[in-house]
């Protein structure tokens, strides 16, 4: 399995690339460290990275009621990485599309 699994484009951190354009968010494997992360990164996109922050994220219990009954379910817990380029340097995840 490999380090970085998908991109995050969301409101909340398109309004963190907006103040800072160049940071960008990426879902990577919950035992990837901070420099596995960073090459990953360089080596994918061709970009030298200066930061890298980490977060964890714990599943959570949801449920919801419906017509059959009370349907309850577990969201899958994650770890998102916040990666800082260097000045100048973008990463552009729409031209492939």
């Amino acid at each position: 399995m490999g380090i970085i699994i998908k991109p995050i484009v969301t409101e909340k951190l398109t309004m963190i690339t907006d103040k800072k354009p160049n940071r960008f968010g990426f879902r990577v494997s919950p035992s990837a460290n901070k420099l596995e992360i960073k090459k990953a990164v360089e080596t994918m996109y061709n970009v030298n990275v200066v930061d890298v922050n980490t977060m964890q994220y714990a599943g959570k219990r949801k449920s919801r009621y419906t017509k059959s009954g009370i349907v309850s379910g577990r969201q899958n817990s994650y770890k998102k990485a916040i990666v800082t380029l260097k000045e100048g340097e973008v990463i552009d995840f729409f031209s492939n599309i």
